[in-house]
């Protein structure tokens, strides 16, 4: 099993799951970024519990042209499939499931603490700037430890 700070070494067709709270900021916000920097992996997110849309997670996506698409928060039961190489998880609640969940196969699981920006108060842009800070903070993570460096970027 992998140490739950350094990351496997991604290979075609791999599949990564992350999972947070309630699939509603943190995981699909990660999701829709390892999809645009991990074109070769199937990425999919969860969460522990049932959640609704968040939308300003739309308005911090579409601010650097990314987008959840249709996606709805749901569970890990709803996922079509359910083997993942790696889980990411986002919440200590979700780290925990990870971990009773992959008790009977070979997964690796490794946890990302990431604030939730609902904790933020304030005004429209405070908030906005806590949700900023968590799509930046993913982005570094996806990018430095999941994505494959070509020899070219080094």
């Amino acid at each position: 099993m992998q140490s739950h700070t350094a990351a496997p070494s991604r290979q075609p067709g791999a599949a990564v799951l992350f999972m947070c709270g309630m699939n509603s900021i943190r995981s699909p916000m990660a999701e829709a970024i390892a999809r645009h920097y991990l074109p070769q992996v199937y990425v999919a997110s969860a969460g522990v519990r049932r959640g609704d849309r968040d939308p300003f997670v739309d308005i911090v996506l579409d601010e650097v042209g990314l987008s959840l698409g249709r996606h709805q928060p749901h569970l890990l039961d709803d996922l079509e499939d359910d083997y993942f190489d790696l889980i990411v998880t986002l919440a200590p609640e979700a780290h925990h499931a990870a971990l009773d969940f992959t008790r009977s196969w070979a997964a690796d699981v490794i946890y990302w603490p990431t604030p939730d920006p609902t904790a933020t108060t304030g005004s429209r842009e405070q908030i906005l700037t806590a949700y900023r800070e968590v799509r930046d903070h993913l982005t570094r993570l996806i990018r430095d430890r999941l994505a494959v460096k070509s020899p070219a970027s080094e």
